[in-house]
């Protein structure tokens, strides 16, 4: 027993150890354009766990940050959305192969066959941002409204005309990778329209996000708790903070969450917690190639990165939020930069935590 004591001392100390080097890391982080971070990792097992705050919420007057707040997590919203649609899959409420046109809703049917023939679009490709949907949020209206008026409150009805209005199709279905919102904002009523519930409750009830013990995974102004924690967050200098919600609400973005619930979330994800069968996520998961190499490896979802030469899957969103998982070393990372960072595609904070890590306990 006192052996047992003595190592448990030593492993806390350790950790404690290990935690101010993380938070060192977090430190050297900020600058000028970056006035705040936020950082979860979780190993595995949970036998490291630890979560961090560095910098400021609100720049004027100075708030400091803390590491349970909230924040709009954007596009990681859509790895939400593709596991739902999976979980209707495994329901049987609908077939990957089944043509958008025999789920989605007549009135979003009759905007978008415009310019595209749903009947030819698959579930699968739209998961995949494979169907060649023009994204709206690339139409230069969209963010021209957004900074004029940015407490203008969008539908998902004005987004898919956005979509038709103002580009062209990517290309023939399936036959190319394009990036589109759009896509995820039709998935996003499919949640919905099968749920009977809003995308909120859609997802939290296909998902089980409760049982899961995610009590600040929330839509935003869907529980007051989670919107008063929500931080301020920076574009080009401007705090975005009243930004409507509506912008990023549909099903490419709309969640608020915390870097400890991300970590959770891709945990029961990677450790069989969220479907029913341990071959889904083998879908989710499964390798897309096309003629032309696509600038993502994108799956379900989820893409995959490198992170200090390994293998890790993970999503981004647009205000600066990033959650992977490092398979090699069963590792899961959350992290939120109050203005998003510049020059790659993984945050820098996770190879300088890896760093860490690899320096031993």
């Amino acid at each position: 027993m006192k052996k047992l004591a003595i190592l448990f001392f030593t492993f806390s100390l350790l950790i404690h150890v290990k935690a101010q080097d993380f938070q060192k890391v977090l430190d050297q982080e900020l600058n000028s354009k970056i006035p705040g971070i936020l950082v979860s990792i979780a190993s595995g097992d949970n036998q490291l766990t630890w979560s961090g705050a560095a910098g400021l919420d609100l720049i004027e007057p100075a708030d400091t940050l803390e590491a349970d707040q909230t924040f709009r997590i954007a596009s990681v919203t859509k790895t939400y959305v593709a596991a739902s649609i999976l979980r209707l899959m495994e329901l049987g409420v609908l077939d990957l192969e089944d043509p958008i046109s025999k789920h989605l809703a007549p009135e979003y049917t009759a905007i978008l066959s415009q310019d595209y023939d749903l009947d030819q679009i698959t579930i699968r490709q739209t998961l995949r941002h494979s169907a060649g949907f023009f994204d709206h949020t690339h139409a230069p209206e969209f963010f021209d409204i957004i900074l004029k008026t940015p407490d203008h409150e969008w539908t998902r009805t004005e987004q898919f005309q956005m979509c038709v209005d103002k580009g062209e199709p990517i290309g023939p279905p399936g036959q190319q990778f394009s990036y589109s919102d759009t896509g995820y904002v039709i998935l996003g009523d499919i949640i919905e329209k099968y749920t009977g519930k809003n995308l909120d409750g859609g997802i939290k009830e296909l998902l089980n996000l409760e049982g899961l013990g995610l009590e600040r995974t929330d839509f935003e102004r869907k529980d007051s708790k989670t919107d008063e924690k929500r931080i301020h967050q920076y574009f080009q200098g401007m705090d975005t903070y009243e930004f409507s919600p509506t912008m990023d609400y549909y099903g490419g973005g709309g969640f608020l969450s915390t870097t400890e619930e991300l970590v959770d979330f891709f945990q029961a994800l990677f450790q069989g917690k969220i479907f029913k069968n341990p071959e889904t996520l083998d879908i989710m998961l499964e390798p897309v190639t096309y003629e032309k190499k696509s600038n993502m490896d994108y799956q379900m979802g989820m893409y995959k990165v490198k992170i200090e030469g390994m293998d890790a899957f993970t999503h981004s969103g647009f205000w600066g939020t990033q959650v992977v998982y490092i398979p090699e070393k069963d590792l899961y990372m959350a992290a939120n930069y109050s203005s998003i960072w510049r020059g790659s595609a993984v945050a820098p904070v996770f190879g300088k935590i890896v760093k860490e890590l690899e320096k031993g306990y």
